[in-house]
């Protein structure tokens, strides 16, 4: 995902981007307010809690309407292997099958809407709750007009997508369409508009309507388990972490960052490749996508690879595979929604999740240096002045997973209140102590940019909610355990087969899509096998972090490919060798526990 500014946009573009820029503000500020009135007074805001909550609901419709707007809703890539001639049918195609789902979703969210204004509840300081559902019909218009607009340069393949209105309008003025038997033509449509890039969000919520209305239930329903997005009292903590990722990463973080591991270990043989990968680990967590780093500050870091003499094919592969491989440390984005969606502590989580993280660093970190030391590349003398001025430049940086851990396990704040304590911290650093980005100039950008990067994932949640509402109402969970254990017996295997699943799944969809999807599938089949929650999940955060890089549709490999304007062959070859590391690393996850369960069992959590 780019973070690169936008052309100055229009006004109803700056309204969008307002409210955008309101509802991130007034998410962060409730939660610090809360807890000065609770320090202060003893008691909070009434209201704020749920107030947050349903500000996450705006944030993943505002900012999927902006990912309409630039065009980066999460999709799967492949059109961009088939030849030239075809992308431009294939574009109307898949944006006609977006628009005719989009809008079904439209009419469904807009019968919610009437619902909740009927019942006459309130949300908080007596704002009605339909008001704050109404954002979902709104944000799904737009984005129904945006795919229209995106569709083609010319207005015949604008036409031809907007046929896709006609959808909804079939099936509530047919009756007999009900009878039709539309499920298997209907499936196998989402399914070829999906290899050929239909939103991943899309493919979601039109499965979920399809197999509703085959069953003859409300598709209302889909809405409904979307609005379960205001419901959780920890999924506000992901738009708010990203927001302080970006301002970090939009700052000068990356580049003190930088100065200070090279000046701490790049006396090492091959040490610039350890700088690269402590730079990159350290930063994704708290961007909330891998993808954020490599675009930020992964081509400063190539550029100081080759300067130093390193090999390009090492240089791309380590930047690439650096990217993702930070997954697994405290605040991470994926972890808190992995636990969110598997009912699984986070904090366990993230304890278990230290050592197997830190093997992950390090066998990609000693791969780079050895070839790097092969390569006869140059090291930086260690000099004390030199480090520890830079370690007192990078200082704010170097105390933020500090002040996160302590604010968290200390239980001096919720998740929710530390996040919203992360961002004014990075506000602070990046705009007042260090000065590199301006309150007026910059912050806004910064917010719209995170908003959107949120709302990419954040609507894939909701309609992945009313999926996976779906496969409980037909079972299919219980199903999947039942004919698992008729043919898997073991434990090993069972984990062995799973490593291999889920590497699959990680090279078709991106880890949010497959956070809501598989999750619900797996969770109940490790129980099934004595499996420790933790260790489950560890296992599948570990494996999604390689799925970033299987071929073909690692997301990393595209993103890399686009950075640094490499074939995407070529990005290939370069994350082999380190693909192949990470993958007995994996392995040693899987297959030793106490490497997640020792330091819980040792902390006592």
């Amino acid at each position: 995902m780019s973070t690169a500014s936008v052309e100055r946009p229009g006004l109803p573009a700056r309204i969008e981007n307002s409210f955008s820029i309101a509802a991130l503000a007034v998410m962060a500020a409730l939660p610090l307010v809360e807890i000065a009135g609770r320090e202060l007074i003893g008691r909070g805001i009434p209201g704020s809690i749920p107030l947050v909550q349903h500000l996450t609901l705006w944030i993943a419709f505002l900012g999927a309407a902006l990912a309409a707007r630039s065009d980066r809703l999460l999709a799967l890539s492949t059109a961009t292997f088939l030849p030239t001639a075809w992308r431009r049918p294939i574009q109307i195609f898949t944006s006609a099958v977006a628009v005719g789902i989009t809008a079904c979703l439209v009419a469904a969210s807009l019968d919610l809407v009437r619902v909740e204004r009927q019942t006459g509840e309130t949300v908080a300081l007596g704002i009605p709750v339909w008001v704050a559902v109404a954002i979902m019909p709104l944000g799904l218009a737009a984005i129904a007009g945006r795919l229209i607009w995106r569709a083609d340069e010319r207005w015949r393949g604008r036409l031809l997508a907007a046929s896709g209105l006609v959808i909804p309008l079939a099936f509530g003025f047919i009756p007999a369409i009900q009878e039709a038997g539309l499920l298997l033509p209907g499936s196998l449509l989402i399914v070829a508009a999906t290899a050929l890039g239909l939103p991943i969000y899309a493919t979601l919520g039109g499965a979920a309507l399809l197999f509703f209305w085959n069953e003859m239930v409300p598709v209302a329903a889909v809405p409904v388990e979307s609005y379960r997005l205001s419901a959780s009292p920890l999924l506000p903590a992901v738009p708010l972490f990203t927001l302080a990722g970006y301002i970090l990463s939009e700052g000068g973080a990356g580049r003190r960052l930088l100065r200070t591991f090279t000046a701490l270990v790049g006396w090492m043989p091959g040490g610039l490749a350890i700088v690269t990968t402590l730079v990159l680990a350290f930063f994704t967590p708290f961007t909330g996508a891998s993808g954020v780093t490599i675009l930020s500050i992964g081509g400063l870091l190539l550029s100081v690879l080759t300067q130093a003499r390193y090999p390009e094919k090492t240089s791309v592969g380590l930047v690439t595979v650096s990217g993702s491989i930070g997954l697994l440390f405290p605040p991470s984005l994926p972890v808190i929604l992995y636990g969110v969606y598997s009912q699984t502590p986070i904090d366990r989580l993230f304890i278990g999740g230290l050592l197997p993280g830190v093997l992950l660093v390090v066998v990609v970190a000693a791969w780079g240096a050895s070839r790097g030391w092969l390569a006869g590349t140059g090291q930086t003398p260690f000099q004390a002045r030199e480090a520890a001025a830079a370690v007192w430049e990078a200082k704010w940086e170097l105390l933020l997973p500090v002040v996160i851990l302590v604010c968290i396990f200390g239980g001096f704040a919720t998740l929710v209140e530390a996040a919203a304590l992360t961002v004014l911290y990075a506000f602070v650093v990046e705009c007042f102590v260090y000065r590199d980005l301006s309150v007026w100039r910059d912050l806004p950008r910064v917010a719209v940019e995170a908003a959107t990067m949120v709302g990419g994932f954040l609507i894939i949640l909701g309609m992945a909610l009313g999926f996976t509402n779906f496969l409980v109402y037909a079972e299919i969970p219980m199903r999947a355990l039942a004919w698992v254990r008729e043919h898997i017996s073991s434990p090993l295997v069972f984990l062995l087969a799973l490593n291999a699943f889920l590497l699959i799944v990680g090279a078709l969809m991106d880890i949010y899509s497959a956070i809501f999807v598989v999750v619900p599938l797996i969770a109940p089949m490790g129980v099934a096998y004595g499996i420790d929650p933790v260790h489950l999940g560890i296992i599948f955060l570990a494996n999604m972090e390689l799925g970033y890089l299987m071929p073909p549709m690692g997301e990393n490999l595209f993103l890399s490919s686009y950075r640094f304007k490499q074939p995407l062959t070529r990005v290939y070859l370069s994350t082999l060798p380190f693909m192949l590391i990470l993958l007995v690393a994996v392995l040693l996850i899987t297959y030793v526990p106490a490497m997640t369960l020792g330091l819980l069992r040792w902390s006592g959590s």
